[in-house]
């Protein structure tokens, strides 16, 4: 049985927002109870959790939620915007009309989303997006590193977008990166790559007060 998107994003969203707290335990049963499934799909659900680092998992204790470090959290932020933009600045460089055409209709995919607020769609359109720059990077060993990263952060990532305006700017922020590609303006794209992800000014402290309300 198929983990449900909806019980993995729930519960990221809950963790992440701290309905759930650092060290409050997840017991499977009640779990299954709660969205109706089965133990399985719960099961594979923390997997996943566990996987981004939201979650303990430990033989005859069961799963916890993980405590936040966010000294870890912002470092990983750091390190994924200077991935970010090494694979923009390679693909303003490298990108063929092929990769450059699947970065566009990944951007242009999202502007109904980014218009009505619809975060999840939003968010999967933005994976998409990035993981389209990642590819025109014409570097595997980056984009996997890059594509690693994205996933360990992709909850906090998308609770970043329910900020105010954070969707309306983070298209802006696409099309504006996706032109300086287009004219391969390597050095333009690398810093407005850079920037996209970077938490901070007033993003950080919206994201912050997000992440312990």
């Amino acid at each position: 049985m198929r983990t449900t998107p909806n019980l993995v994003q729930t519960l990221e969203h809950e963790i992440v927002t701290g309905q759930l707290k650092p060290r409050d335990k997840l017991d499977e049963t009640q779990l299954a109870e709660r969205f109706g499934v089965s133990r399985t799909p719960v099961r594979e659900a923390l997997l996943q959790l566990r996987a981004t680092g939201l979650i303990d998992m430990q033989p005859r204790k069961g799963a916890a939620v993980a405590s936040i470090d966010l000294k870890n959290l912002l470092e990983m932020f750091e390190m994924m915007a200077n991935y970010e933009s090494i694979t923009a600045k390679l693909a303003a460089r490298r990108a063929g009309s092929a990769d450059i055409e699947q970065i566009r209709q990944a951007h242009l995919a999202g502007i109904s989303a980014a218009e009505s607020g619809d975060v999840d769609t939003y968010f999967l359109g933005n994976i998409r997006f990035h993981e389209s720059i990642y590819n025109a990077s014409h570097n595997s060993f980056l984009a996997r590193l890059a594509t690693d990263l994205n996933k360990r952060l992709c909850p906090y990532r998308r609770t970043q977008l329910h900020c105010t305006n954070r969707i309306t700017e983070s298209h802006q922020e696409h099309q504006n990166l996706l032109s300086a590609i287009e004219h391969r303006n390597a050095e333009l794209a690398a810093s407005l790559a850079y920037d996209h992800i970077a938490v901070q000014g007033s993003n950080f402290t919206d994201f912050i007060a997000r992440l312990n309300t």
